[in-house]
């Protein structure tokens, strides 16, 4: 039974995949809605980032996390390549720890 009912599950995602654009082909979309749907993987990027920074359970929390986070951004500024805005980020963070003992 629950091999049938992953099936099931694995064929009704496949399928709801699918459904968004065989729908759409052909057709152009609005202007404005075009505008938006560019703007919607920076949003969630920057959704993820907030909530994996400052998320802990269910409180906020504000720790290593946010001076890695912080140097990231110092690191984006002055336009360094993205692996080094990575290993900035995650750099500063384990050596936040290290010398704080912040979790």
């Amino acid at each position: 039974m629950t091999v049938v009912a992953l099936l099931l599950l694995a064929v009704g995602t496949y399928l709801m995949k699918f459904a968004g654009p065989a729908m759409a082909s052909g057709r152009e979309l609005p202007r404005r809605t075009r505008q938006v749907a560019h703007l919607l993987p920076a949003a969630l990027l920057a959704a993820l980032v907030a909530s994996q920074t400052f998320g802990a359970g269910t409180g906020v929390v504000v720790d290593a996390r946010v001076v890695g986070v912080a140097a990231a951004a110092i690191a984006v500024v002055l336009r360094a390549p993205f692996a080094v805005v990575v290993i900035v980020g995650a750099g500063v963070t384990a050596l936040t720890r290290t010398l704080f003992g912040w979790g």
